[in-house]
């Protein structure tokens, strides 16, 4: 039981922190927060994501390439040039590493307006920091774990980020509806997105990319949407009109 608790709220509130922080937040900008609240919500995405956590700077210059060149040779993550989901990711790897690093500079309508905090970039992306989570997740499961194939969950835990980025961008370009011709391969994949917190609705999101809620029609579920909406009433956000 208390594996099962662990890696349902390891993988749910990492997902969340992927789509709220980095997604809606750091990519795109729905919503503004001032800077304390930020710097928490930058610490709280590095603690659930920990041995996976995605650098905000890079995953927002990623994922607006992948807005402006969607499943065409310059998109870093469409399915439609790979065979196979692992091919897709480690091609997006190897791009996202020259952002996270500093080694290249996007262009120019890529820059600004994702959090930005160089110390923790640095700290975040050290291996003894990444190791330290793992042996973490290791220890957790050794003291808890009743049958041995629980440990085959290990692998989950240590790359969550890259794998629910891997998820969306394999399956939301290839299974699925379409509300809306978007001139690309972008899909709705579940009406109902318990699994990925609406992650899943990736056609709607293409059509209206600044639109806080991924849901467009009245029997799709973007379960983040009121989570956020929650956050602006209590005053933590501010949501941009649409």
């Amino acid at each position: 039981m208390y594996i099962l608790i662990f890696f349902l709220a390891h993988w749910f509130l990492s997902l969340f922190c992927q789509t709220f922080f980095l997604h809606r937040y750091g990519a795109h900008k729905m919503f503004t927060m001032n800077k304390p609240w930020e710097r928490f919500f930058y610490l709280f995405t590095f603690i659930t994501q920990g041995s996976s956590f995605l650098n905000p700077r890079a995953y927002a210059i990623l994922h607006r390439m992948h807005h402006e060149y969607s499943d065409t040779e310059k998109d870093p993550h469409s399915p439609m040039f790979f065979k196979d989901i692992w091919q897709m990711t480690m091609h997006t790897k190897d791009i996202y590493l020259n952002y996270a690093k500093y080694n290249v500079e996007p262009e120019e309508k890529f820059r600004g307006g994702y959090p930005e905090w160089r110390i923790m970039d640095k700290i975040t992306d050290m291996w003894v920091v990444r190791l330290l989570f793992a042996a973490a997740y290791i220890l957790f499961y050794v003291k808890f774990a009743t049958a041995w194939w629980m440990f085959a969950l290990l692998p989950i835990h240590f790359f969550m980020g890259p794998i629910h980025g891997a998820i969306v961008n394999w399956c939301g370009h290839k299974y699925g509806y379409s509300n809306y011709d978007n001139k690309d391969h972008s899909k709705n994949t579940l009406p109902i997105d318990i699994i990925m917190l609406g992650e899943f609705f990736q056609n709607n999101h293409h059509k209206k990319p600044n639109d806080v809620n991924f849901a467009q029609r009245k029997f799709e579920l973007d379960p983040s949407y009121f989570v956020i909406k929650v956050l602006g009433w209590m005053r933590i956000i501010k949501l941009n009109k649409a």
